[in-house]
Order: C-alpha cells, then structure tokens, then sequence
C-alpha cells in the first residue's frame, strides 16, 4: 500500500496535468484495467485507453484544478477537495470531491468524483 506522502503526491500530479493539459500524465496514474466514475451515476471508463480519452476531452474545455484543502488518506484511499474553474458557455467553477483507491504499486484503480448541477455556478470572465 501506498503511504500518505505517496498517495499525496499521485494528486498533486493529478492538478498539475489539468494545468499542463496533459491526458498522458493523468492516465499514467491509473493502473491499466482501472475505473474513472466521474461524476458519480455517469458510465464507467474502464481501462487506461477510455480513461485518457476522457481526460483528453476534459482538458479540452481548458479545465483547471485547485485544491480545496489538504488530501485526507486513509487505508489505500485518499479523498481531497478541489474547485474546477473550466469554460464552456461561459466561464464556470464546479465544486468537487474526488476519492483515489491506490494499488500496492501506487496505481490509481478507481477514480470517483462526487459533484452534481448544484456544485456549478456561472462566474465572471
């Protein structure tokens, strides 16, 4: 199982591959039969090639991440808070929590991402 410090930095290179718009560095986090459920009650990309065509597509409403906090690990999870700042029809934030369940290689297996319409609201340009 991954440490805390391990798990800590798999999310911090999660923020940093929206920031550089990078799809590759975010599915290289993933294990290869892993699951991405984002958002919650959505269909399931399974596997690294769905998960990065996801991500692709994600990046390219110029998606931007900030943590809301630190990340709480326990177990081989880790949960954090973050605001996306993305824009299609407009400038919008979408408040989110994310949950990571790590491998013992330190893999992400499972990505689930708990935010719905009442976490969006419309901000100025």
């Amino acid at each position: 199982m991954p440490s805390h410090e391990e798990m800590v930095r798999a999310v911090e290179r999660y923020v940093e591959a929206f920031d550089k718009a990078d799809a590759d560095m975010a599915a290289d986090l993933y294990a290869a039969d892993a699951t991405v459920e984002d958002p919650i009650g959505t269909p399931i990309h399974r596997g690294r090639d769905a998960i990065h065509a996801f991500y692709s597509m994600s990046m390219q409403a110029k998606a931007k991440l900030r943590l809301d906090g630190p990340v709480r690990t326990g177990g081989d999870y880790a949960a954090f808070a973050f605001t996306v700042m993305v824009d299609f029809g407009g400038p919008k934030e979408i408040e989110v929590i994310d949950t990571f369940k790590f491998d013992a290689e330190g893999k992400v297996t499972e990505m689930r991402a708990f935010w719905g319409p009442a976490n969006m609201r419309a901000v100025e340009g």
